[in-house]
Parts: structure tokens; sequence; C-alpha cells
């Protein structure tokens, strides 16, 4: 329990301290108030902060399996796979319309986890096993119906 609220607590701090650092950043460069304030918008959305959260437990996760482990170790592959994953749905969460910003819910940040964490789950049971195998088919079900899901949400 003690651990998990040690990752809530990072998060937020991950997420003041990067928007203190971008307000002190920003005051230098000549960017549009709008442009700047949909983007904090979107970034203080409960949907960005869930998929935040994620991304800062799995990144606590490599440093610790890098003290012991290589790039070669699976789970370090795992845990890189699916940072990369994490990357580009806040890529994705960024790039939406500050003006629908409202769609940005917990509960969406939760589908997007899920999301990923079963893309992962496809990605390791394709190491193992050829796409025409039933356990495969039946992961991709599973990460096409959480598609489908968010899709319905934005």
């Amino acid at each position: 329990m003690s651990l998990k609220k040690f990752f809530r607590a990072a998060a937020v701090l991950l997420i003041t301290t990067h928007f203190c650092f971008s307000q002190t950043v920003n005051k230098n460069k000549p960017v549009p108030a709008s442009s700047n304030q949909a983007a904090q918008t979107i970034k203080f959305s409960p949907a960005y902060a869930e998929v935040l959260l994620r991304r800062t437990e799995r990144e606590s996760e490599l440093e610790e399996f890098l003290l012991d482990y290589t790039d070669e170790f699976p789970k370090v592959k795992e845990i890189k796979f699916e940072l990369g994953l994490i990357n580009r749905e806040m890529d994705k969460i960024l790039a939406i319309n500050a003006s629908e910003s409202g769609k940005l819910t917990l509960a969406l940040g939760k589908l997007i986890v899920r999301k990923i964490e079963l893309e992962t789950d496809l990605w390791n049971l394709r190491r193992q096993y050829n796409d025409d195998h039933p356990e495969v088919k039946r992961a991709k079900r599973k990460v096409e119906v959480f598609e489908r899901a968010i899709k319905e949400i934005l």
C-alpha cells in the first residue's frame, strides 16, 4: 500500500515540477497564450495524469531492473516496449483539441492504461507464438475492444 502512495506522490511531484519548469522555460519563448493554455489544460486532465502515473511507475521499475540486468533481459525489453506505447498514447492525448479536453476523464485514462497493458501482453504472446495461435487471436480481440471504447469516447 505504501508503494502505491509513493508512486502517486512521485507522479504529483513530477507533474508539478514539469509545470513549474515549463512556466520558467516558456517565459523566454513567445508562445501564444491560447496554445500554452490548451496544452496545460490537457496536461492537467485526469486521463493524462493516469497515463503519466503509469509511465512513472514503469520508469521506476525499469531503473530497478537496470541496476541488476542488461537491456537484453526480457522484463527490461517488455518495460521499454510498454514505455514506447505509453509515450505514443501521451502524444495522442496532447494532440487532442483543447475544446474536447472535457472528454479526458479518469475513466478514459484507465481505458488507455489497460489497452497499453493488453498491447504489451499481445507483444509478449507474439514473441512466443505466431498470429494464428488462439491465445494471440484472443489477445488481439481484447486490444480491439479497448481501442473501440477509446474511439467511442474521443
